[in-house]
């Protein structure tokens, strides 16, 4: 008879950043489902959905702890930026590094009430790393987007560039890197604090844990074909999210004209406007449209013509099974999610980690790329091409069936448990 495994300790931490939520309570999910004891430390507006898996919840005190998503609570503001590198630095600050301290107390206090026997951080909040490092607490990183940010050892993937696109991303990295010299004397003050040494470059914070498990198809991402003891790719965790409302879909309507999923981001980009062109280049076409506004942007603030549906939210799982194409910011989430249900995609890119998912789907055949500036006239058009033209679905169909299969291949809860330490 095997030895049953033992029931393990999990604390899961992240923060409201959109995306950052879902694959953090999907692996709660799945580990609870293992029988394992989870609890999940983040902003409080994230407590209802952090107890509807089962999860016992903890918000952060001193760290910065949204109680909504209003787009007036929003921390990270990069979109009022001037440069890129103001907008970055700005994040950093705001999360990353400037409030690595305080996220380091507040974990340091709650494995002081409760210990862990592995805790799992985010890239993106470094000051759980920090505080796993004051601790030697066993913890691992768990990212929610391909890997953006240079730590030692990364991996290196993202599709082949061409000489355009390649000369046209140097300016960009160039301001990405100010950036990052301009956070890190926050990130090493925070380490100060702890008697802890200055790290030369910011992201090697991460280093801290075990492994650096990245929530991305490795396809998808044309990442290395190995993993090493460093890190490992896990595939996308997305369950649907707790807080999606009810759709009725195509049963309440016998109307067959192919239905249009348009999905921006969850936080604030400042994208009203982008939003409002596909509204309108929409209204040109013999589609019928559903508009998932998030919880940032009001439903007066589109003018939707006769086809579009407005939603603050929808269960996109649902959604997607009825859908003939989506419309994204190019968000990790609602790209993977998208792929995994076959649907090419049309990718108009705020910032952060879409411009390099929006290159990735059309490396793919997947789907198209414009601007968020784009006008109504050029989206209709780059509508009409992907649903005519059915090389964008067999190209969405044929990574989707391998990122399903890797999905399959792979047993994140397994990966988890081995990096648990025995107490002797």
């Amino acid at each position: 008879m095997l030895n049953p495994r033992p029931r393990r300790s999990f604390l899961i931490t992240t923060w409201e950043g959109g995306g950052s939520v879902g694959p953090a309570l999907t692996v709660a999910r799945k580990l609870l489902d293992a029988g394992h004891e989870v609890r999940v430390m983040s902003d409080e507006c994230n407590r209802p959905e952090g107890e509807a898996i089962g999860a016992r919840f903890r918000s952060w005190t001193r760290a910065p702890n949204r109680t909504d998503r209003c787009r007036e609570t929003e921390f990270i503001r990069d979109w009022d930026a001037d440069t890129i590198a103001d907008g970055m630095t700005q994040a950093l600050l705001a999360i990353v590094a400037g409030k690595a301290r305080e996220y380091a107390e507040d974990v340091i206090e709650e494995l002081g009430r409760e210990p862990a026997d592995l805790v799992i951080g985010s890239e993106l909040i470094l000051g759980v790393e920090l505080a796993c490092e004051v601790l030697n607490q066993p913890c691992v990183v768990l990212g929610c987007n391909s890997v953006m940010f240079p730590f030692d050892g990364a991996p290196v993937s993202g599709p082949p560039l061409t000489s355009e696109q390649a000369a046209a991303f140097q300016p960009v990295l160039g301001q990405l890197a100010e950036s990052f010299e301009r956070a890190r004397p926050a990130l090493n003050a925070a380490r100060a604090h702890f008697r802890l040494p200055p790290l030369d470059n910011m992201w090697n914070q991460v280093l801290a844990a075990k492994k650096i498990l990245v929530g991305v198809s490795r396809v998808f991402d044309f990442g290395p074909a190995m993993d090493s003891e460093r890190w490992a790719y896990v595939g996308p965790q997305l369950d649907e999210v707790q807080w999606a409302d009810v759709w009725e879909g195509r049963a309440a309507s016998a109307d067959d004209r192919p239905l249009v999923l348009v999905g921006f981001s969850t936080t604030f980009q400042n994208h009203i406007g982008s939003l409002q062109r596909v509204a309108d280049a929409l209204g040109q076409l013999p589609v019928r449209g559903l508009i998932t506004l998030g919880p940032t942007i009001l439903p007066e603030e589109i003018s939707a013509p006769a086809n579009m549906e407005l939603a603050e939210s929808a269960p996109h799982n649902q959604v997607m099974k009825e859908a003939s194409l989506i419309v994204t910011h190019g968000g990790h989430g609602t790209v993977a999610r998208g792929l995994l249900h076959d649907l090419p995609m049309l990718v108009m890119p705020h910032g952060r980690d879409q411009d390099g998912n929006a290159l990735r789907v059309v490396a793919h055949g997947a789907g198209l790329m414009l601007p968020p500036s784009a006008g109504a006239d050029l989206i209709r058009d780059a509508l009409s091409r992907l649903l005519a033209e059915n090389s964008f679905r067999e190209g969405a169909a044929r990574l989707g069936a391998v990122m399903r299969q890797e999905l399959r291949d792979c047993d994140i809860v397994a990966e988890l448990e081995s990096l648990c330490v025995d107490v002797p």
